[in-house]
């Protein structure tokens, strides 16, 4: 059976890294160089723009078979057809994604702690895991488990792990080295001057673990 989705290369959207090149540009740009998946976020965007831009997105993405999620707005990922939400703790939980999105939606959600991973019930399809590294894209990221407390987490997860939080490509080897099934990144592309350059660089490590 052919998985819903590859978390192998993960491509988490900034507005402002993309704001020169446009989001559209720049996520084409990274699936011609690899992206396997996408997470269109935008936290101070309204919900009009949000929607346009994942419309967008989808237009590019679906014949490709690249899946579209997300981030958190519930509500537009249901209004433009989004594949899938990704939720973090303080959002709507993702019992309530799923209700809203269906059975075939991809459900993702953010586990940064211990203490968190009872939130993981039947309607999540995967978890994003991390700060694996420390990171300066999120102001108000969570401390950053290093791969000894991010590995100890990954052994208590039954569902397929995508890391997040300082990837780059000279430490994808041990982010997969701790059980993560595929890194996701921001600025690793997003403000990348090349992003399909930079998504090809990141593809390769991937693979050359894997082998």
């Amino acid at each position: 059976m052919v998985p819903r989705f590859d978390l192998s290369l993960y491509l988490v959207t900034d507005p402002e890294m993309t704001a020169r090149r446009g989001v559209v540009a720049t996520v084409a740009a990274a699936v011609a160089g690899g992206v396997t998946i996408v997470q269109l976020r935008d936290k101070l965007g309204s919900a009009r723009a949000l929607a346009e831009a994942g419309r967008a997105l989808l237009a590019l993405l679906r014949p490709l078979g690249v899946p579209l999620l997300v981030n958190d707005r519930l509500d537009v990922a249901h209004a433009i057809g989004a594949d899938g939400a990704h939720v973090g703790q303080d959002d709507l939980p993702p019992s309530e994604a799923r209700i809203l999105l269906g059975p075939q939606a991809i459900v993702g959600l953010s586990i940064t702690a211990s203490h968190q991973l009872g939130t993981i019930d039947t309607s999540v399809d995967y978890v994003g895991l991390g700060p694996l590294f420390p990171t300066g894209t999120k102001a108000d990221a969570a401390p950053a488990l290093g791969e000894t407390g991010f590995a100890a987490l990954r052994r208590q997860i039954t569902l397929p792990v995508v890391a997040i939080g300082g990837i780059t490509v000279a430490n994808t080897p041990r982010t997969l080295a701790a059980g993560a099934d595929g890194v996701a990144v921001i600025s690793a592309i997003c403000a990348a001057a090349d992003p399909q350059a930079a998504a090809q660089a990141l593809r390769h490590a991937i693979r050359t673990v894997r082998r």
